[in-house]
């Protein structure tokens, strides 16, 4: 790939079909194969679009889930290439398709290079061979996809369970192994063994005769250590990761799996320090499994491994800073996308809340059905009627995708903890306890926060492409990352990546902490808030005070890292230094506050 960037998956729905969007343009992004209701919309949509006759793969078809899938990751495919196709017969003409291909890339690859020499020919033979050239060496964005590892519901058919290979995180992986993809899936939220042992079946997943992956293995992970566990796993498989996507654990969109207090320097750190250390000892281990499957014939080539980061980042400095001193191979650049309407599904009143809201609107929420903290939008249409609902005495909603059912507290069958069902009944049970009308009121309120995302992140797809239909729920949930609260238009892709590129800055003027100290800021909330709600837990007393050390020694770290970089990073300017300052005497206060050593 030619762009140092790509697009990571944004909810079910904001992202479902970027690449339809984008991948023409040679970027890449993330498509989430959570919800096979979606999915299966956005086939029939885009097959109208397209004049592609439809068949509907219904819920009573055997293996619907995995099928609809594979359908839709097929079509987009082919629809993608298609693209690919017609803007290679494009003449060089200003605006059009080839030559926005061109002109989005980065100014110092060799690509880009070329075509400015070309552009600066005269008409002749010369001109006319560099041209066929730059139309060769062009390579459509991948179309890599994302599953929830730990979103895994046994599904039942007729009362009955519909086997193992049919729970929803087995059945999505099926989809996306029986596609024509060439590309990634990601893995994230964790490890599933069940899952990383239903990989094995599909050859796809290991190296054919020319020692190459037809889809390869992403981890999204958040520290060495569990990259570590999690990709020992799968080299004793056979399986090799192609990628360690590191995301801030607290800095970025979606939900948010806090780290031990690790902060994302020196977690990038030491992916940097030890690539070479995680490679020599994953390789043996992978290669020996291979040898057990008679495919060391297949081992014709030392598999590549990248190392990519997301979560936070917001100006072409920091993009640029952390390509180099950390020799990332890309960066991912998420929620600013949510303000390019050119890439992504947001409805024109979401997109225009956006835009208005200040750092206050974005906060970390106990929203989530999975227990997960999850960055939420004060002004999300969601969250209103969330609060209406249990202003009229209805808190919860109705549960119809049953995506994160995963409560058996008062029903054999799990059911959601956003669910109305479950509300009422908690509530219920709260009322009978003898709580003090402060502890019934706060312990009321834990309850009634969680808001159901399997609708609330598919709305916004659903109205921006007209397919909402009667009666169904147009309240949109959105999760962007803190860092969107800096951004304050609407973008055009080409205004967004040229931002990203140190084209233009559409931060000018704009008072924001880098991507490191935000993050430090959010952990310092975070421990904060840990500690005033414990309540005389020695286990956690322990493991907050790990966590405190460990932002200790991050602080450090970045005061090192100031030290020995360039001074001229407007990342480290005097501004940058106070609110450093000020989030060091933060966590003192903590310090004192709770006596920690």
């Amino acid at each position: 790939m030619y762009h140092t960037f790509h697009i990571p998956v944004l909810g079910l729905g904001y992202s479902i079909d970027t690449p339809l969007k984008v991948a023409r343009y040679g970027v890449s992004s993330v498509v989430s194969i959570v919800d096979d209701e979606l999915i299966e919309r956005m086939r029939k949509h885009h097959s109208e679009l397209n004049g592609i006759s439809y068949t509907m793969i219904s819920k009573t078809d055997p293996g619907f889930r995995s099928r609809r899938i594979t359908s839709y990751l097929d079509m987009i495919s082919k629809l993608v290439n298609k693209q690919i196709e017609h803007l290679k017969t494009q003449d060089f003409t200003e605006g059009n398709d080839l030559c926005n291909y061109f002109e989005l890339l980065p100014e110092h690859t060799a690509l880009k290079i070329s075509y400015r020499k070309m552009q600066e020919l005269q008409p002749g033979t010369s001109k006319l061979k560099l041209q066929s050239q730059l139309k060769a060496a062009i390579k459509g964005g991948t179309i890599d996809v994302n599953i929830m590892s730990k979103v895994d519901k046994v599904n039942v058919i007729n009362g009955q369970p519909a086997g193992e290979e049919n729970t929803d995180a087995l059945a999505a992986l099926r989809g996306f192994a029986d596609s024509i993809l060439n590309s990634s899936l990601i893995i994230s939220a964790g490890m599933n063994p069940r899952l990383f042992t239903y990989m094995e079946r599909f050859s796809d997943f290991y190296p054919d005769e020319n020692g190459l992956h037809k889809k390869k293995i992403i981890l999204k992970v958040s520290d060495y250590r569990s990259a570590m566990i999690q990709a020992k796993v799968l080299a004793k498989k056979g399986l090799w990761v192609s990628e360690f996507r590191i995301e801030s654990g607290l800095n970025c969109g979606g939900h948010a799996f806090a780290t031990e207090g690790f902060l994302l320097g020196p977690i990038l750190q030491e992916f940097k320090d030890n690539k070479s250390h995680l490679y020599a000892e994953l390789f043996p281990m992978y290669t020996q499994a291979l040898i057990a499957r008679n495919l060391d014939s297949n081992i014709t080539s030392l598999p590549q491994q990248k190392i990519t980061v997301q979560g936070g980042v917001g100006t072409a400095e920091e993009h640029q800073f952390l390509m180099m001193h950390y020799n990332l191979d890309t960066i991912g650049w998420g929620s600013p996308f949510l303000l390019v309407p050119e890439a992504t599904n947001v409805d024109q009143q979401t997109l225009g809340d956006l835009i208005m809201a200040t750092e206050d609107d974005f906060y970390l929420s106990n929203a989530s059905p999975l227990g997960i903290p999850f960055n939420n939008f004060k002004k999300s249409t969601a969250e209103k009627q969330r609060l209406e609902r249990i202003r009229r005495g209805r808190p919860g909603s109705p549960c119809t995708k049953k995506y994160l059912v995963n409560n058996t507290e008062f029903t054999m069958e799990p059911i959601c903890t956003a669910s109305r069902q479950y509300q009422n009944l908690k509530i219920a049970l709260l009322k009978t306890q003898g709580l003090t009308d402060e502890e019934l009121v706060q312990q009321i309120n834990a309850v009634v926060e969680k808001v159901c995302l399997c609708e609330g992140l598919c709305a916004s797809a659903y109205i921006k492409d007209d397919m909402l239909k009667d009666k169904e729920n147009s309240a949109v949930s959105i999760c962007p990352g803190p860092n969107i609260a800096y951004f304050n238009g609407q973008y055009s892709l080409k205004q967004m990546i040229g931002h990203i590129y140190g084209k233009c800055n559409l931060l000018k003027d704009t008072s924001r902490p880098n991507l490191f100290i935000k993050e430090l800021e959010l952990y310092v909330d975070y421990l904060k808030k840990q500690y005033t709600g414990l309540q005389h837990d020695l286990k956690k007393e322990k493991y907050l005070s790990k966590f405190y050390q460990q932002l200790q020694n991050g602080v450090s770290y970045y005061k090192d890292l100031i030290n020995t970089t360039d001074k001229a990073l407007q990342m480290w300017n005097s501004e940058q230094l106070l609110r450093l300052d000020q989030s060091i005497s933060n966590l003192r206060t903590i310090s004192t506050l709770f006596n920690l050593a």
